[in-house]
């Protein structure tokens, strides 16, 4: 019995040891014809043992890639498309460029001092005061989620102030102030509703009250037959 311990490594495990052993003996031919033609028998082999590859953008590229990986890149066929080297396959992707910014207040966060830096150079004095408020606001939040605990308007004050060297200054409680009261349009119908809805709370509390004591009263009078009943059997009994 042969172990796949003493056997040699499998290069790509989704097309199982048979495809590899193919492709093995496929190197080992001689012929070109019959090594082109025998490639190109795999290569219909392995599309049906992978049927997902179908819906893959050029599969048979993909395919073809895959028989060349296979054989350690030491087939010798004509191929369709650019064969791959195994420089090319084993290359390490460019390091990508990180951003190397630290920020003074780490426990705020970057996003908080680019917030900052545009509230300090907004010309629009409404704007920067609608700056200052979200950034206070937003280092209250922070604040009660690393400490667990709420935190002193003033503090918030003072740590914004000396943060922007005096450029901005947080005003607990502050609101935006609104142009004018909100005028919601007021016609006949609208107030004729309200109204007709205040008379039929009336009429429908009146008619549940009658319906209550009709059933009380019928309540009683079931109760009245049924100990007229009894007293009636007893007499019968005692008799």
């Amino acid at each position: 019995m042969e172990y796949n311990t003493t056997r040699n490594y499998l290069i790509m495990k989704e097309y199982g040891r048979n495809i590899q052993k193919m492709v093995e003996y496929l190197v080992t031919i001689e012929d070109d014809e019959e090594r082109q033609r025998n490639a190109m028998a795999v290569i219909e082999l392995m599309g049906t043992l992978n049927p997902h590859l179908r819906n893959v953008e050029d599969f048979r590229h993909k395919l073809w890639d895959h028989i060349f990986n296979i054989s350690g890149f030491n087939l010798n066929v004509e191929s369709p498309y650019p064969i791959p080297t195994i420089e090319k396959l084993r290359a390490k992707p460019d390091k990508l460029p990180y951003p190397k910014k630290y920020p003074r207040n780490r426990h705020f966060g970057k996003n908080l001092e680019m917030i900052i830096d545009k509230a300090v150079h907004e010309d629009n004095p409404e704007k920067k005061e609608g700056f200052t408020q979200c950034i206070g606001n937003y280092m209250k939040l922070a604040y009660s989620n690393w400490h667990k605990e709420s935190v002193h308007d003033d503090a918030i004050k003072a740590e914004l102030l000396a943060i922007t060297n005096n450029q901005l200054e947080y005003h607990p409680g502050h609101t935006a102030h609104v142009a004018g009261p909100v005028n919601f349009p007021q016609s006949g119908n609208v107030a004729g509703a309200g109204e007709q809805f205040r008379s039929n709370k009336r009429k429908n509390f009146q008619q549940n009250k009658f319906k209550s004591s009709n059933s009380g009263n019928s309540g009683g009078k079931s109760r009245d037959n049924n100990n007229k009943h009894n007293n009636k059997y007893n007499k019968n009994r005692n008799k």
